[in-house]
């Protein structure tokens, strides 16, 4: 199953973007605010919107592709 937590973790680690910087970034371009805290949380609980998944991940230059299994 994917873990939406380490997926972004990855892909930060790519860009060589800490949490904090990321944070940082998407709050001096006018993303609607968010902390540090606030943004660990929702990933540590898993209580992440999609919404917000795929804000971070645009912001990011990726998105997200939904595809049925194979069987």
């Amino acid at each position: 199953m994917l873990n939406i937590k380490e997926e972004i973790q990855v892909i930060l680690l790519r860009n060589g973007l800490s949490m904090r910087k990321l944070v940082e970034k998407m709050n001096d371009a006018g993303h609607p605010k968010m902390t540090i805290g606030g943004f660990s949380r929702m990933l540590v609980t898993k209580s992440i919107r999609f919404a917000k998944v795929q804000e971070v991940l645009d912001f990011l230059g990726y998105e997200l592709i939904i595809k049925k299994k194979e069987k």
